[in-house]
């Protein structure tokens, strides 16, 4: 049933829609660019995003591949509990947009190091800035790639290689135009997406219906749930075989809001888009973020659950197989897409590509702008003119992106690789949010302490996974984010001077008190619920 590859009319569609998207682009660049760009100007796009804008953008580079692909391959193996990360995500943009995102504008904060240069010291913010160099590139960008490049692969035949390649090439030349392209462009490609999401949801769920003669979108939801009722349970029990993966509570009232919390609002890649606002346009924007994250389930975990009733009832029998026979979750949504009309298809495969490569941008944009800002401005050329940090900006996005082109191809090994993003990014993520949400919300954090705390992160989380490879990589991070807080907690309140110089961030008290309290005090009661979820369940 399936149609492997493109037809002339989705050839002369996806390059419509290339070209639409890449004059948008340019006429943004040109509109909105000043004779000299500064520094701020290229890697923030500052005053010049409006609230759609920014939460468009926030969602663009989020839901790329790794969503599309891998989290519709995690439908397809676990169901619909991986919908966890985006509905969690929703109610943690909203603590982001009241709570934290204030602090950074508060204090004209651009970078994430920066705000650990302000609030602790150079050493602390380094460290960060190289943890998150290492895991932008080795982790994130490289696995970008990859499911892009399985995407393209998969539903248009085009070599894995070459795929690879080209969307490395087509992202820096997206990238090198700044962060205003980036933005705006990302608003069309949201649209697409959506609807092109939406269309494909609608087909899978037709398909179910057909097959099993029962008409109807709403008898095709009945179905998936009668055929699979194991997909439908959001909270797994501890003897699924999917447990470590999404263990039980903790995706509720555990470590999940540290891991959202954490990448929504300590993540530059995220927060960038940000930034460069008002406070009100800032938090309009990342309310429609989390307006849209609740949409993604819909058109991203349905099709994968629905690619499994189908794959369990005969169908796609080969498609769902790798070159060893072996059935790769991954392969749902490409599959599904083949199923797409001509034309159609054509528009379902550029608005992926342009996730894709919406989402290298993103990610190259922030590896850039951390690398030349906190890096090579501090470190190697403190005078630089604004010219100069431009260009050292895109000479950081050549580079970055060849690494990942390299590596890429390494992860072809991979499963799920939605859960290979999930379990290595969480390395860094206790230490990272321990010294953040402690250093917003208690001014005698010390230096040293945050210090300590970056230290240990990559340390424990390593420890943790050779030596308790049993416990699920959530739980692990809630406890090793509660080992950390305890200790920065002890060695600041063992620390006389930290009560008499506190280097706290400027904070409006009308602005936090008493939602200050409530939100710190209730992340830490998710990190100790899900050590002791995990000690005694």
């Amino acid at each position: 049933m399936s149609n492997t590859g493109l037809q002339s009319l989705d050839y002369i569609v996806f390059f419509i829609y290339l070209i639409g998207v890449s004059a948008y682009g340019y006429w943004i660049y040109k509109k909105k660019s000043a004779k000299e760009v500064s520094s701020t100007d290229y890697f923030l796009a500052e005053g010049s995003l409006t609230f759609w804008a920014i939460g468009a953008s926030i969602i663009a580079s989020n839901i790329s591949a790794e969503h599309f692909i891998g989290m519709s391959g995690s439908g397809f193996a676990i169901g619909l509990a991986i919908s966890s990360y985006e509905w969690m995500a929703a109610a943690s943009l909203i603590v982001v947009a009241l709570f934290i995102l204030p602090v950074y504008l508060k204090n004209k904060i651009y970078t994430m190091p920066q705000f650990l240069r302000q609030r602790y010291s150079p050493t602390v913010a380094t460290i960060m800035a190289v943890f998150w160099l290492l895991l932008y590139v080795f982790v994130n960008l490289t696995s970008i790639l990859y499911l892009g490049a399985l995407a393209l692969e998969v539903t248009a035949g085009i070599n894995f290689n070459y795929a690879i390649i080209g969307l490395g090439v087509f992202a820096v030349v997206i990238t090198i135009g700044g962060m205003k392209v980036i933005g705006y462009t990302d608003v069309v490609q949201v649209i697409v997406l959506v609807a092109g999401g939406l269309v494909t949801t609608y087909l899978a769920l037709d398909l179910v219906s057909t097959h099993f003669n029962k008409p109807g979108i709403f008898n095709a939801l009945g179905l998936l749930r009668d055929q699979a009722d194991s997909h439908f349970h959001m909270i797994l029990p501890k003897e699924s075989p999917f447990y470590k993966d999404l263990p039980g509570l903790s995706v509720i009232i555990g470590a999940m809001w540290i891991n959202n919390l954490a990448y929504f609002g300590c993540n530059q890649y995220i927060i960038q888009r940000s930034l460069g606002a008002d406070l009100p346009t800032a938090r309009k924007g990342i309310l429609f973020a989390a307006l849209l994250k609740l949409l993604i389930p819909i058109i991203v975990v349905i099709p994968g659950i629905a690619a499994f009733v189908l794959y369990q009832n005969g169908m796609f029998q080969q498609e769902m197989l790798d070159a060893a026979g072996v059935v790769k979750p991954d392969h749902a949504y490409p599959v599904l897409l083949n199923l797409l009309p001509a034309g159609l298809k054509g528009m379902a495969f550029a608005a992926l590509t342009a996730a894709i490569v919406a989402s290298l941008a993103g990610k190259a944009n922030s590896i850039s702008t951390i690398f030349t800002l906190d890096i090579y401005k501090q470190y190697i050329a403190p005078h630089a003119s604004e010219k100069q940090l431009v260009r050292v900006g895109r000479y950081t996005i050549y580079v970055a992106m060849g690494i990942g082109v390299i590596l890429a191809p390494q992860l072809r090994v991979l499963d799920q690789a939605y859960q290979f993003i999930q379990e290595y990014s969480s390395f860094i993520t206790p230490g990272v949010f321990a010294i953040f949400i402690l250093g917003m919300f208690w001014k005698r954090t010390t230096s040293a302490a945050a210090l300590t705390a970056a230290l240990l992160t990559i340390p424990l989380s390593t420890a943790g996974k050779f030596m308790a490879p049993e416990v699920p990589f959530l739980d692990r991070m809630g406890i090793i984010f509660v080992i950390l807080c305890a200790v920065i907690v002890v060695m600041t309140l063992a620390d006389p001077k930290s009560k008499q110089n506190p280097k706290g961030l400027e904070i409006d008290g009308s602005m936090f008190q008493p939602g200050r309290a409530f939100v710190v005090g209730s992340i830490m009661i998710c990190g100790v619920i899900a050590a002791l979820y995990t000690v005694f369940w």
